[in-house]
């Protein structure tokens, strides 16, 4: 489980320590979500071996469950490695990696996750909010109806059992839903916003809701971008 750079601003040095290079080194099959940000990343990482030379194949949304996930397997069960790289970020984690390590265990084939940058992680870490009881909730529902009866159930988890929960959004329709953040919550509950994580331009502040409303809303239209309610 081969993490690779959030950002495409990062610096390869920051983000891949020396033992995940001697590992990437090793190996000649890819498991990946994107043949072609997988590519670039393991150019910018300098890999002993040619581009040219590896074998790709894609694990994403348009996957089929089932078959294509035992044929990505297979390799495995005759003797290969393979490295498991997200599109950003760590693999299995908010990423249909997942699919191909739950395989993996079925079939005894052991799984091993290297240090790398994770956005949820590192969000939770800079929040400020209760870093020892947290939840991932991942893209909460589009129909804004919908979505501010999703946004108060977390909240009521959030001061009740005093979880920070964590979520994100495609980030086209951020801006939608911080707007419906600062309509629908509470004022003295805390949002964190966390945005274009590890790049120059990263944006990570805590502020109660009604600070958020006096503030106004940052520069995240189209930006990666984190949300906890704490």
């Amino acid at each position: 489980m081969i993490p690779c750079p959030i950002s495409d601003e990062s610096d390869m040095a920051d983000v891949l320590p020396q033992g995940n290079k001697r590992v990437i080194d090793s190996l000649d099959y890819y498991i990946v979500e994107n043949v072609r940000s997988a590519r670039r990343f393991l150019s910018k990482a300098k890999v002993a071996r040619k581009i040219d030379e590896l074998e790709f194949v894609e694990l994403n949304e348009h996957t089929i469950a089932g078959r294509a996930i035992e044929q990505m397997v297979e390799p495995i069960l005759k003797g290969r490695s393979a490295g498991v790289i997200s599109e950003a970020g760590v693999p299995g984690v908010a990423d249909p990696g997942a699919l191909v390590v739950e395989a993996c265990h079925r079939k005894g084939i052991k799984v091993v996750p290297l240090v790398g940058p994770s956005s949820i992680l590192l969000a939770m870490m800079a929040s400020g909010l209760n870093g020892q009881s947290f939840a991932f909730n991942g893209y909460l529902p589009i129909k804004p109806q919908e979505r501010a009866k999703a946004l108060k159930s977390l909240e009521r988890r959030a001061q009740v059992e005093h979880q920070s929960q964590i979520f994100i959004e495609a980030p086209y329709r951020n801006v939608k839903l911080a707007e419906q953040i600062f309509a629908v919550c509470g004022s003295e509950s805390r949002l964190t916003i966390a945005c274009d994580i590890t790049s120059p331009e990263e944006l990570i502040l805590t502020l109660t809701v009604a600070e958020w409303r006096k503030r106004g809303l940052p520069d995240i239209a189209k930006r990666p971008t984190i949300f906890i309610i704490g």
